[in-house]
């Protein structure tokens, strides 16, 4: 039985470093014995199908294969349709009624409690918001993540230590549960 994943890449194409081309980063997957491989945007997200491996597996041989192929150790989170649908699913804000620009998933590699953000002094930051869900996160951040004071608190590495973490906006959550979801 395939199965379709999208592989979310940390930290690549920005500031002009840690360059990886997408159309070298499908032929790379195809490489690997993936079909159905496609991109979106140039941050680090393509979708795939395979028929062996599980998340962790398929994660961590794309990153074995990135490093040896590009030169660079690369993050990468890989997870299944029925994850980002359930994601985009149950985000606890008012998805539809917001601009994608304020509304961010930070997906984590493993669970995460709410004892790891407890020193975080949430009323402070309104109308900026946090939600944990599913190896996730969602952040609504009114005006945008650029400006967001909660945004560059979460990112500090003593939230996220021992995990691997990569944000995508709204926008992109979506757009992976489509992708996903889309067997042509």
């Amino acid at each position: 039985m395939t199965t379709t994943y999208a592989a979310l890449l940390r930290g690549i194409n920005v500031g002009g470093s840690r360059k990886v081309p997408m159309a070298e980063l499908r032929t790379l997957l195809t490489g690997l014995g993936h079909d159905g491989v496609r991109t979106y945007l140039q941050s680090g997200q393509v979708v795939f199908t395979a028929d062996h491996g599980d998340e962790e597996s398929l994660a961590a041989e794309l990153a074995s294969a990135i490093e040896k192929h590009f030169g660079f150790a690369l993050d990468v989170i890989v997870r299944d349709h029925a994850y980002l649908r359930a994601i985009a699913d149950n985000c606890p804000f008012p998805a539809a009624e917001l601009e994608p620009k304020q509304l961010h998933v930070t997906y984590f590699s493993a669970p995460v409690d709410a004892d790891r953000f407890a020193e975080i002094d949430r009323a402070a930051h309104l109308p900026e918001e946090f939600r944990l869900g599913d190896r996730a996160l969602y952040l609504y951040a009114p005006n945008g993540l650029g400006r967001s004071k909660l945004a560059e608190i979460l990112s500090r590495p003593r939230f996220n230590k021992g995990l691997i973490a990569t944000s995508r906006n709204w926008n992109t959550v979506v757009k992976l549960v489509e992708m996903t979801g889309d067997r042509t």
